[in-house]
């Protein structure tokens, strides 16, 4: 089982990723959500320079805002500087267009993005739709020193519908998704893989095709309860930003939350929301997104929220789940801490649960 970390992108901070790698990280996934945070590229392009084994990609790219090329462009050149460590993750832009008042790429428009990507990552030519006109596109100074195609650049798709699912099963090298840290769940998904990969004259292997869940990880002391201050403070922002996603998918497809710990607190929530007119409530919905927690969400970080979206408890507890995991074929989990806490986060993991697995593996 492997663990990485997911970087909520700061440009000044490019020593956080060189403590990761320090510490046994595998990965490092830089988050693309252009009104939030630092620009994901230049943010890789620095670590991919700082480092020299940590694996450097997008944790996810947002296809709806890049063209296929520059996508595929962007990546190579992180690729000269960091070769054979580079990979893609690409996914529709659920809170990247969310925040700026749009809704994510349809999946008819992801098929066709991967299908026009994932050639072009190879430096191979790949037929582009762009502004109504179809044209054969590749890169045309490949051997300059200006990108690198020769180390290659996997793909691992987002995917959490059924269809989107199915996507990363017919054109991805990976898999990105983001599940409770529970197996049965885990489990489900590999369906939807399973049945794209199908439909592609493909076959995926789920204990060899790479499968990576987004989470966070907080080890208790002796004693202590899953809703302590300390917890709150090392996930909240984690757990609350499963109440952002929620509300986005009841705004904007009327689809009522299925946890309980969400439903809850759940008209409590959606009451401080609908304060702000709705006109520019896309701009509320995230704030603070998986950084902080926003003073009146506080009371919404409640211990069913935290035990139900985060993986919380003893180091025998966490290694027994991230095995479990495994089983279930996710091979990695990338840890995304608040901002504030998040050294103390990856180096207690670092420290404790890496060895852990280690040895239990051994």
């Amino acid at each position: 089982m492997k663990l990485g970390i997911c970087v909520a992108s700061k440009i000044d901070d490019i020593d956080y990723v060189v403590e990761a790698e320090r510490l046994g990280f595998t990965h490092a996934w830089f988050a693309d959500s252009q009104m939030i945070w630092s620009d994901a590229y230049a943010t890789a392009a620095l670590a991919a320079d700082r480092t020299s084994t940590i694996k450097i990609g997008t944790g996810v790219s947002v296809a709806a805002t890049r063209p296929a090329p520059v996508t595929a462009a962007s990546m190579a050149t992180i690729n000269q500087i960091a070769p054979g460590r580079t990979f893609c993750g690409i996914g529709t832009g659920n809170t990247a267009m969310r925040i700026m008042g749009h809704k994510p790429m349809t999946i008819a428009q992801f098929d066709q993005y991967l299908t026009e990507l994932k050639p072009l990552l190879a430096g191979e030519e790949a037929m582009v739709e762009w502004r109504g006109k179809t044209s054969p596109v590749r890169h045309i100074m490949p051997d300059a020193g200006f990108v690198n195609f020769e180390d290659p650049i996997p793909m691992y798709v987002s995917g959490f519908g059924p269809k989107s699912l199915a996507l990363a099963g017919k054109h991805g090298d990976g898999l990105v998704l983001s599940v409770p840290p529970d197996p049965a769940l885990a489990e489900g998904l590999w369906r939807g893989v399973e049945r794209g990969a199908a439909e592609a004259g493909r076959q995926v292997d789920r204990m060899t095709f790479p499968a990576t869940t987004l989470n966070t990880i907080v080890v208790l002391t002796p004693g202590e309860a899953t809703d302590s201050d300390r917890v709150r403070h090392l996930c909240g922002a984690f757990a609350i930003a499963s109440l952002h996603y929620s509300y986005d998918q009841w705004r904007n497809f009327g689809r009522l939350p299925r946890n309980p710990a969400v439903l809850e607190v759940w008209d409590d929530y959606t009451a401080v929301l609908e304060q702000v007119p709705e006109a520019i409530r896309h701009q509320r919905v995230h704030a603070g997104h998986n950084c902080w927690v926003v003073p009146e969400e506080e009371r919404f970080v409640t211990k069913a929220l935290i035990e139900s979206s985060c993986l919380v408890g003893t180091e025998d507890v966490i290694v027994e789940r991230l095995l479990g995991l495994e089983q279930a074929g996710v091979d990695q989990m990338m840890l995304l801490p608040p901002l504030e806490p998040r050294y103390e986060v990856i180096r207690t993991v670092g420290e404790r649960i890496i060895p852990a697995l280690a040895e239990a593996t051994a």
